[in-house]
């Protein structure tokens, strides 16, 4: 079995002050890549988010050497599907995902505090691989690039800027949190990949957390949810399995928290996988309440 590991760079000390960011890292599938629409945004989320900065990967199929790259800016509406990055620009859309009232909470919570958000997500993508076709998987030991090896690229790349607000003085990154919003593609039709979810999603957490330097740092996964939308009433044929799985990783995890909040949430008419804006910003004041109370306990000063 393949173990891949990521070594992140050691910042050089300087003179000036460094300043001390509280790193995330969110990743999974379209519900973390965001389908909530920014002309539905109430006007305290529409702008720029002062002492907020994000390094949003770009999302590729598998074997595509474009994955992960990515440029830190301040955190706006725009960084939801369809958003592309070529390393040097940030190409922004009109959607969002929960990334937005997550910093917002934060920034209620911990007032003062710098925000820094890595974000990896790719629709349709599975924990097993050979499921989701062009939308790739996140299997470790996948011979080539993958989700994975993307997502890790998108990590070294957000941490090898040693400056990432462009003040001109060097900046630490501090992890405190995973939020994982993911399973619809392992639960939909396949029975092998929803049994095998829980071992799947417990090892990718160890190597996300791993690639973080931070083997408890705090763990939020999002529970996936069905429209019903289908004859026989399930969209996702096997995800009472994968939810269970979901619950019993965080259970087993000291460091972990399972958020139930997408229980109930509306489904627009012509989409039966994504939810409506309401439900991205209720998703991210719950991915932030939970990796808050997490944090005090899990998380080394």
């Amino acid at each position: 079995m393949t173990m891949r590991w990521l070594l992140l760079p050691i910042l050089i000390s300087s003179a000036a002050p460094a300043a001390e960011y509280d790193l995330y890292f969110l990743g999974g599938q379209s519900n973390m890549e965001g389908y909530g629409h920014e002309a539905e945004l109430p006007e305290a989320l529409a702008g720029s988010f002062d002492g907020v900065w994000i390094f949003a990967g770009n999302d590729a199929m598998d074997d595509d050497a474009s994955g992960g790259l990515g440029l830190w800016a301040p955190l706006t509406p725009g960084f939801g599907l369809l958003f592309a990055s070529d390393g040097k620009t940030n190409t922004l859309t009109d959607r969002f995902g929960p990334e937005l009232t997550f910093a917002a909470r934060l920034q209620e919570k911990k007032p003062g505090t710098p925000i820094a958000i890595i974000k990896y997500a790719r629709g349709g993508s599975s924990l097993a691989r050979d499921i989701s076709g062009d939308f790739g998987d996140w299997d470790p030991d996948y011979p080539g690039l993958n989700q994975y090896t993307h997502a890790l690229a998108t990590i070294r790349s957000a941490w090898a800027a040693i400056d990432i607000d462009g003040d001109g003085e060097p900046d630490q990154l501090s992890p405190r949190g995973i939020v994982w919003m993911q399973g619809e593609s392992d639960a939909y039709n396949d029975l092998e990949s929803a049994l095998a979810y829980e071992a799947n999603l417990s090892r990718l957490m160890d190597l996300l957390r791993a690639a973080l330097r931070e083997p408890d740092l705090a763990v939020v996964i999002g529970k996936i949810t069905d429209s019903g939308r289908d004859d026989d009433g399930l969209l996702m044929d096997h995800i009472a399995i994968v939810q269970e799985a979901q619950e019993i990783f965080a259970e087993n995890d000291r460091c972990a928290s399972f958020v139930t909040v997408a229980d109930g949430f509306e489904y627009p008419a012509d989409d039966p996988w994504h939810y409506t804006t309401d439900g991205y910003l209720e998703m991210g004041t719950a991915f932030a309440d939970a990796v808050l109370e997490l944090e005090e306990g899990c998380v080394a000063d």
